[in-house]
Formats: structure tokens, C-alpha cells, sequence
């Protein structure tokens, strides 16, 4: 965040926060969360409330070392750790973008398959050749612009759950407790949930906005970004927590909404873009699909460009080099030439056949493995004086932080085991 940004009204910084929350709801979580209320109905509810703190204190944590390190997350991994764990979670990383930008790609395929009768490898094309046009012609900013309001659409889900009437009592019991039965499938979407919910591509994109804000500032030297101050980090804290509930309602709602129709109608499996938009016709009706395309294509044209530049900025850190959004074209051609190549493998993932509404929540399971790995490194290097100064963590966000790499481990390591077993 700039060091000198002004202070905020509570309705702006309310209003940035219901876009900033929409808009981290990419398509694959919303595939993975309409699959999880398909099939389990209410009874998935209480993961909401669950991770919305784990949300939190990932994103403000991967902000805290952009901000005060002045430098992204696979820079300061580089420079605190030795080379060989550096290799290992580079590649993780990068796999996960490709992974989890090719199922978006297929999502918004999916979607515009509702519409227009082309197949869904072809608009993946299409969209995928729109989307790095913008970035290597215009700036991620001027597709922010274009495509974060239509992220609101996804607020619909919070009409057409309201709009099915369900009932009040049933809905906080399974919000606040916990009635589901721990099997594959069930550890399948909860590792899933975390995986989009505390999505590894966030930590770098998070940790590199704030070093771009800094850049955008003059001070393109990592001695000239160092440090921050108390209101700085507090301002931070608040920014966070905003947009993360409303990320976390955003969630909410498109379990609830699902749960009480499809799951109610006996229709437990997402096989298909249709069968997600059926959840919106409480309050779309035979308009529902309209709805469900445009809310995908907008979270989707927002989120495959934090995929794709994250796993540039991965790579280039862990070589040791720069990497800047505010840089040209022609004056940094790895930089560029990585995020082509990350969007061209996203594509050809999208040929090999896979039902694109499965690979959504596929994708998801893969993030959920890269990121107790990650995050425990974040916990280290911000209790670190080294990488963090004075800002070290306090005893509630160390508390916080490590109690989410715990559970993230625990479910991870119970799915793997449940595979094996």
C-alpha cells in the first residue's frame, strides 16, 4: 500500500472492499463451492465462518512482507532460505498457476458455452488471446477496470438464496455446527475450499501489489520500500479484513443458495456450467445462465491475470531477477515471455479433454497442497526481524497464522491419507 495513500472514507473503503472480495471469488471457487453445496447441502455451511479468519491472516500476512520487506515473496524466500527449498516450491507455485488458471480459462468457457454455441476449447482460445492482449498492450488496471463490476453479479447469490426461503433455524445449525461425515469425498472439497479460499497464487500476487504500489510511487529500489508504519499496517489490516468478508460472504451464500435448490431437488453432481447457473433461478428464472456467464467471465477475466503474472514474478524472483508490471514490454522480455507461456500451457490444458466444471474443483484440491507448505514459510520470514523489522507478529496473528498452517497440513495430509488407505 503507497505510504503516503490518504486515509479513506468508511464508504469507499466499504465500497473497494465489496469489489476487492467479489473479485477474489474466481471461477474455480465458484465451481468448488457450488459443488460442495450441491452435494452436501447445508451441511457445508459452517466451513464459511471457519475460514474466513484462515482468509484473512494469509492475505495480511503475504501484504506485511511486500509492504515492509519492499520486496515479493519468492524474492525474500530466495534471500532467507537456501537455494534447494527455493527450487521445489517455485515449481509448486508454477504448476498451481498453470493448473488453476486453465480450469478459470475452462470455467469462463464453460459459462459462454451457455450462450453462444461454439465449443468451450475455442472461447478458451478466444478469451485467453483477449486477456494477454490487455496485459501486454494496456495494464492489469485497465482490465481491473473494465471487468471488476461485473464480479458483483455474483451478489446474486445472495438474492436467490434469500429468495428460496429457507429455513432460519436449519441454516444457523449448520452454520455455527458442524454435521458432516469425514470421508474422501467430503476431505475432496474441504481441502478444495481451502485451496481456492487461501489460494498460493494469492500470497505472491498480494506480496508483489504492494511492492507495485510502492514502484508506482518512484521507488523502484527495494532499500527506497522498507518498512512501514504502525497506521500504515493497521490501514492493511482493515483493507484485508473488508475484502475478505466479503469474499467470505460471497462463499456463503453460493453454498446456501446451492444447497437449498439443487441439493433440495436431488440434483447433487456439477457436471455442467448449466447446472451451476440453475442455483441463480429463484431470482433469475429462465434468465439464470445470463447471470451465472457474466459473473464467471468477470471473476475470471480478473483472476487468470493474477495467475499468469504471478507465476512470472515466481520465476523471475527465484532467478534472482526483476520483475514489474510497470515495466514494458521490451524492457523485460523474460518477465513477459513467461506469463505468454503460462497462458498458452493454460490453454492447451484446456484440449485434453477434461470436463472443465470437475477440473474447477480439481484445481482447487491441487492449490489445497501448495499452500500449508507456503504458508509456513510466510509465518517464518514474518516473525523474522530480518525480513520484517519491528513488525514482527503480534501474539493474536501468530496465533491465528499458525493455528490455519496446522489445519491446512491436518487436511491435507488426512486426504492424501484417505487415498492411500
Amino acid at each position: 500500500m503507497p505510504m503516503d495513500r490518504p486515509r479513506r472514507g468508511v464508504m469507499k473503503m466499504l465500497a473497494a472492499g465489496i469489489v476487492t472480495g467479489a473479485a477474489d471469488d474466481d471461477p474455480s471457487a465458484i465451481g468448488t463451492y457450488a459443488s460442495a453445496g450441491a452435494r452436501y447441502g447445508l451441511a457445508f455451511l459452517w466451513i464459511a465462518p471457519v475460514l474466513l479468519p484462515m482468509m484473512y491472516v494469509v492475505v495480511y500476512l503475504s501484504a506485511k512482507i511486500g509492504q515492509v520487506y519492499g520486496n515479493g515473496l519468492f524474492a525474500c524466500i530466495r534471500d532467507q532460505f537456501p537455494r534447494w527449498l527455493l527450487l521445489p516450491l517455485v515449481t509448486l507455485a508454477f504448476a498451481g498457476n498453470i493448473i488453476e488458471a486453465a480450469a478459470d480459462l475452462g470455467g469462463i468457457g464453460a459459462a459462454l458455452n451457455l450462450l453462444v454455441p461454439i465449443p468451450v476449447p475455442l472461447i478458451v482460445v478466444g478469451a485467453a488471446a483477449i486477456i494477454f492482449a490487455l496485459q501486454y498492450f494496456g495494464s492489469y488496471m485497465l482490465i481491473r477496470r473494465v471487468f471488476r463490476w461485473l464480479a458483483l453479479i455474483l451478489l446474486a447469490y445472495v438474492a436467490a438464496a434469500v429468495m428460496a426461503r429457507p429455513d432460519p433455524v436449519a441454516v444457523l445449525r449448520a452454520t455455527f455446527i458442524p454435521a458432516l461425515r469425514i470421508d474422501a469425498q467430503s476431505l475432496s472439497l474441504i481441502v478444495a475450499c481451502i485451496g481456492t479460499s487461501l489460494s498460493a497464487y494469492i500470497y505472491t500476487w498480494q506480496s508483489n501489489q504492494e511492492v507495485e504500489e510502492q514502484i508506482a510511487l518512484g521507488r523502484r529500489r527495494p532499500w527506497q520500500r522498507k518498512g512501514a508504519t504502525a497506521s500504515e499496517m493497521k490501514r492493511t489490516s482493515r483493507d484485508v479484513l473488508t475484502g475478505m468478508i466479503f469474499s467470505n460472504l460471497i462463499l456463503y451464500f453460493i453454498l446456501l443458495a446451492t444447497g437449498i435448490t439443487l441439493h433440495a431437488a436431488g440434483r447433487t453432481e456439477i457436471e455442467t456450467a448449466a447446472d451451476a447457473a440453475a442455483a441463480l433461478e429463484p431470482i433469475a428464472g429462465q434468465a439464470a445462465k445470463f447471470l451465472f456467464a457474466a459473473g464467471v467471465v468477470g471473476v475470471g477475466f480478473l483472476a487468470v491475470p493474477v495467475m499468469t503474472t504471478g507465476a512470472a514474478y515466481d520465476v523471475v524472483q527465484g532467478l534472482g531477477r526483476a520483475g514489474s508490471l510497470h515495466d514494458a514490454p521490451q524492457d523485460n522480455r523474460l518477465f513477459y515471455a513467461i506469463i505468454a507461456a503460462v497462458t498458452v500451457l493454460a490453454v492447451a490444458m484446456n484440449f485434453l479433454g477434461f470436463n472443465p466444471m470437475k477440473a474447477l474443483v480439481w484445481s482447487g484440491i491441487v492449490q489445497g497442497f501448495s499452500v500449508p507448505p507456503l504458508l509456513l514459510l510466510m509465518m517464518l520470514l514474518t516473525n523474522r526481524p530480518a525480513v520484517v523489522g519491528a513488525r514482527t507478529n503480534g501474539r493474536w496473528t501468530n496465533l491465528l497464522g499458525w493455528t490455519t498452517t496446522g489445519v491446512t497440513f491436518l487436511c491435507a495430509l488426512s486426504l492424501a491419507a484417505s487415498w492411500l488407505l
